[in-house]
């Protein structure tokens, strides 16, 4: 199939690309990437009069540590995470999430933001960016406002971004000491969502219980999945297995996955059972606490 007709608009500056999304309103859509949006537009899932193409607007494609947060552009390829060697030495969770997502020939034009900001509970970085306590920057007509990405995710295809906002950058907080974190996937070929999938950061206290834990889940329900339950359940406690254990089941029991070609929701909720378990065996590993 091919997509509706459209009219496409290459925008120069941010502030281009910001009036040209007040004067259409709701029919303009933002493509960055495009490695979702077109898709979704030549299968006649979505339909938009005007595209805003963001792509080479200059200053919006960086990774960058600063204020004590890790700073990524709103045009940042994923490639450029996947090539950073700032994310392989202090943000291996990132490097895990890149490299599970579809292939190097999408992963060379599809942007970080745009993964995010789609709204796509089968993405994989939202999950990584809810245990990671990640904030998202967004620019629009009235200027600047920042949304805490536990907050940013409303419903399926749904955010916190206004119609006329441009998501410009994702902030991390930079991990303390004593910090690791992991993210698994399980999905039946290259480039295909998850089945299952789960992100855990953990910082551990001076005697090796946990300080803080982030665990979220993919493709878990019509959003990505923060299990706070089980966050909660782990502070304070050592890193035993039986702690493990208990906080894997309970993160897997909060979704609500739905049937479909990849699994039963039996099988979905087991298979999230699993791998929160053993993310946070490997979080627990890269932290230092074995």
């Amino acid at each position: 199939m091919i997509p509706a007709a459209f009219d496409y608009h290459r925008a120069d500056t941010l502030d281009e690309a910001l009036k040209l999304l007040k004067k259409h309103g709701d029919d303009a859509k933002v493509l960055s990437g495009g490695m979702s949006l077109l898709p979704m537009l030549k299968l006649r899932l979505a339909s938009f009069a005007h595209l805003v193409d963001i792509g080479r607007i200059p200053g919006l494609e960086y990774i960058k540590e600063e204020g004590g947060v890790l700073k990524i552009g709103g045009t940042t390829r994923q490639v450029a995470l996947e090539r950073s060697e700032l994310v392989r030495t202090r943000y291996p969770i990132l490097l895990d999430t890149v490299l599970l997502i579809a292939d190097p020939l999408v992963r060379n034009r599809a942007t970080v933001a745009g993964n995010v900001a789609n709204g796509d509970p089968a993405n994989d970085h939202p999950a990584t960016m809810i245990a990671l306590g990640a904030t998202i920057v967004a620019r629009g007509p009235k200027g600047e406002r920042t949304i805490p990405v536990n907050q940013f995710y409303l419903g399926i295809y749904t955010t916190a971004l206004a119609p006329d906002e441009i998501l410009t950058e994702i902030r991390i907080p930079v991990p303390p000491a004593r910090s690791g974190g992991a993210y698994l996937k399980v999905k039946r070929k290259v480039g295909d969502y998850a089945a299952a999938a789960a992100a855990v950061q953990v910082t551990l206290d001076k005697n090796g219980g946990f300080q803080r834990a982030g665990i979220a889940l993919t493709n878990a329900g019509p959003t990505p999945l923060e299990a706070t339950d089980a966050q909660r359940y782990l502070v304070g406690k050592m890193p035993e297995q039986t702690v493990i254990a208990e906080a894997a089941r309970m993160a897997a029991a909060k979704g609500s996955p739905g049937a479909d070609l990849r699994g039963s929701v039996e099988y979905k909720r087991e298979v999230a059972r699993v791998l929160v378990g053993r993310a946070l065996r490997k979080a627990i590993e890269r932290a230092g606490g074995q």
